[in-house]
């Protein structure tokens, strides 16, 4: 192949082309169009001079200029910074907010259902009796329960209920399509809870409960009911889709439910933190419960008033219109 007369004969269209693709405004209707037809024809181009020349310079500029044109139609991609940035002050609080009734609904159901098994093992001795030996529950009351907190080193600990933690809020999320799995780990964790409870108050231990669970407790309970509002919204999503059809609404609640397992798992960091560090520390009780309670108020306050600002901004937590695709046409 003659590359002199290619690109002769040629040169003025690969200039036109990379001048359309550096054209800094954006581009009209006729601009566009031209812009993708000479795309294909130096695409055709390009082609040609690598299955007959190889690697060439007048090929390796002209991939440039074609690379350049790409870029112009597909868009380019978010920056890393910017996309976190979207993600921590629309994305994620419109997703809270979305499901904020949910997640009352969940830890509603979750604080009755560990009440109501707690009263009814400590209203019957033969339950409490059934569920271990007595020499068992002194040995959790005066001394399982609050070494569990230091026994292992802070940051390795912290480090381990964090993964724990957030593997079952993600669980929550991922498996909450089926419909079974979240109220399985509710009333799992509810029982948990009303069991300990339980065990502790029948010892006369029922302050020390309270204060080794409250300072992390808040947090990690309050993120477990996230997940789990977040995996019912998914589920819900398929069995009433309304007008569109049962998988664009299952793609749609999935986008932009997903992110509450990234968040989550942020959240859960912090009281994984607090778990380790400050629980066991030795410090007042009305300080260390203070610190829990301050990072629990604080996703609150994120969820309730970044939240509805995002959602009154038109943010569902979804991904951007471009980068989720075309959507299929519905009725009314």
């Amino acid at each position: 192949m003659d590359l002199d007369a290619l690109r002769a004969a040629r040169q003025d269209d690969w200039e036109r082309l990379d001048a359309l693709a550096k054209r800094g405004r954006v581009l009209d209707g006729p601009e566009t169009d031209e812009l993708v037809e000479r795309y294909r024809a130096g695409a055709s181009d390009l082609s040609l001079l690598q299955s007959t020349a190889g690697s060439t310079a007048i090929g390796d500029r002209l991939s440039v200029t074609l690379s350049r044109a790409r870029l112009r139609f597909t868009g380019m991609p978010e920056q890393p910074l910017a996309a976190l940035a979207r993600f921590v002050a629309l994305s994620l609080p419109a997703a809270l907010y979305r499901i904020r009734w949910t997640t009352l609904a969940v830890a509603i159901a979750t604080v009755v259902v560990a009440l109501l098994w707690a009263w009814w093992i400590l209203a019957d001795p033969r339950v409490l009796a059934s569920l271990g030996s007595d020499a068992d529950f002194r040995q959790l009351v005066e001394h399982d329960f609050v070494d569990y907190y230091s026994e292992n080193p802070a940051a390795s600990f912290a480090g381990a209920v964090w993964t724990n933690n957030a593997w079952i809020a993600a669980q929550c999320v991922a498996f909450g399509i089926t419909g079974i799995w979240v109220p399985y780990v509710i009333l799992g964790n509810a029982q948990n809870l009303g069991t300990t409870g339980a065990v502790m108050f029948a010892y006369d231990e029922g302050d020390t409960f309270f204060a080794y669970i409250a300072p992390h407790g808040q947090l990690e309970l309050w993120c477990v009911f996230i997940a789990a509002a977040a995996g019912l919204h998914i589920f819900w999503a398929w069995v009433a889709p309304g007008r569109r059809t049962r998988t664009a609404s299952l793609a749609a609640a999935g986008r932009s439910l997903v992110t509450v397992a990234i968040g989550t798992a942020f959240f859960l960091l912090v009281s994984g933190i607090v778990e380790g560090f400050v629980t066991p520390a030795p410090w007042p009780w009305p300080v260390k419960i203070g610190i829990g309670t301050l990072a629990w108020v604080a996703v609150l306050v994120y969820t309730w008033v970044v939240g509805r600002r995002a959602v009154r901004a038109g943010e569902t937590g979804d991904l951007a219109e471009f980068d989720r695709g075309v959507r299929a046409p519905v009725a009314g």
